[in-house]
């Protein structure tokens, strides 16, 4: 599974704030293991569902662009990470990563 998931696809989105002197780690007991982090399958899971709205955006950024033709493409995608970020569907960095990877879809370099 994990082979499908780029390697630039983020492994933390969120990271842990724990209280207290003494040094910590945020983990999960995961069949008899702690786990920091995303499971493999978890971070498929996660990479799955911001792959899937990359390839819907194309064609909300492609609209967009064609609606109002004056503003640059950068322009265009900040309008479209404005009414993602709204949403809150996807974490900061994986919202990094989609944008990322819409401005790739679109070959918008």
């Amino acid at each position: 599974m994990s082979k499908l998931v780029p390697e630039d696809f983020p492994r933390h989105i969120a990271p842990a704030s724990l209280a207290g002197a003494h040094p910590k780690l945020a983990g999960r007991l995961i069949d008899g293991k702690f786990v920091v982090g995303l499971t493999e399958e978890e971070r498929f899971e996660r990479w799955d569902i911001c792959e899937d709205l990359a390839q819907q955006l194309v064609g909300v950024a492609r609209r967009e662009a064609s609606k109002y033709p004056e503003n640059s493409r950068d322009v265009t995608l900040a309008r479209v990470r404005r009414g993602l970020e709204d949403k809150r569907w996807t974490s900061a960095v994986e919202t990094d990563w989609l944008m990322a990877r819409l401005r790739s879809l679109l070959e918008w370099q």
